[in-house]
């Protein structure tokens, strides 16, 4: 009884971190059917409702709530336990979640974890895009990746590159027939290529400081991404302007395909660093990845 417990409650922790059965029988590699009759008998057994379903989505009761805060942390415990016990082979092993933005994983991450996998076969690593800021440890990454500013003070930072220049581009014909702009008021007049944050669904506020002036501008246009390649091609386009990190784009400036704008009210925004929970620390594959990624200038 206490083994089909222990599965059952690892079953309703998917479940609920899902929000559908669909989607959590999928990763535990189980029928849907299966999954669902295992909730039904867990409830069962405790004579409580611990889900609540609807067409669309399944929730959490009060009692499902509780019953996930109290056991959940102890089921991270014991499999961060396992995988730190079976860390004390000769080498790393065991997978490293990482979540940043594309910028971060194909200039930083990538390019300095590539060279090290072949040294370590049983180490791997999984890199997720996200704009948005992604709770890591309710998401279950090892690491996530932000701005120096963003990283929460429980967290253990690692800085993993220089300071980032911003700056407004867009293709010199764009400006054909406009004005130029030259204050955050100005863009309420232009086609800006914004950016859609995929945790809130909102969209992006561009950043800008004049040094002693800091302000949030909505703007808006016509083309809306979520990630900052596809901004920088369609600037490219011509379909607008974008705010983009200009370390992407300054080749394109240099060569005159594109034109860096209001460069006084760009900002300098702090380096990105890697960050992590302590507890995380002792891991030996964690050890070698973030010694990977830590920036030396």
């Amino acid at each position: 009884m206490m083994r089909e417990n222990l599965q059952d409650l690892l079953y309703l922790i998917a479940v609920a971190r899902e929000r559908s059965f669909t989607r959590a029988a999928a990763k535990l590699g189980i029928s849907q059917s299966a999954l669902s009759h295992a909730m039904k008998s867990l409830e069962t057994r405790m004579g409580v409702r611990l889900l609540t379903r609807t067409t669309r989505s399944v929730a959490p009761t009060e009692a499902g709530e509780r019953l996930i805060s109290t056991v959940g942390p102890r089921f991270e415990e014991i499999e961060q336990e396992m995988r730190a016990v079976g860390e004390l082979r000769d080498k790393p092993a065991g997978t490293i979640r990482i979540t940043a933005i594309d910028f971060a994983i194909d200039h930083y991450i990538w390019p300095r974890l590539s060279p090290i996998l072949p040294q370590y076969p049983d180490l791997k690593v999984e890199l997720i895009v996200d704009y948005g800021l992604a709770d890591i440890v309710a998401d279950r990454f090892d690491i996530g990746v932000r701005h120096g500013d963003q990283v929460e003070k429980d967290m253990v930072a690692v800085r993993i590159s220089p300071d980032i220049r911003m700056c407004i581009v867009a293709r010199p014909d764009y400006f054909q027939g406009r004005e130029v702009p030259r204050t955050p008021q100005d863009l309420l007049t232009h086609d800006c290529i914004t950016l859609r944050l995929t945790s809130s669904g909102g969209i992006y506020a561009w950043e800008l400081s004049d040094g002693q002036r800091d302000l949030q501008a909505r703007v808006e246009g016509r083309c809306v991404f979520n990630g900052v390649y596809q901004m920088i091609n369609a600037a490219l386009g011509g379909a607008g302007l974008a705010f983009v990190p200009l370390e992407l784009v300054q080749h394109h400036v240099d060569n005159g395909t594109l034109v860096s704008v209001m460069e006084h009210w760009c900002p300098t925004f702090p380096g990105l660093h890697a960050y992590y929970p302590s507890r995380r620390a002792s891991s030996r594959a964690m050890t070698v990845v973030v010694d990977a990624l830590r920036y030396r200038s």
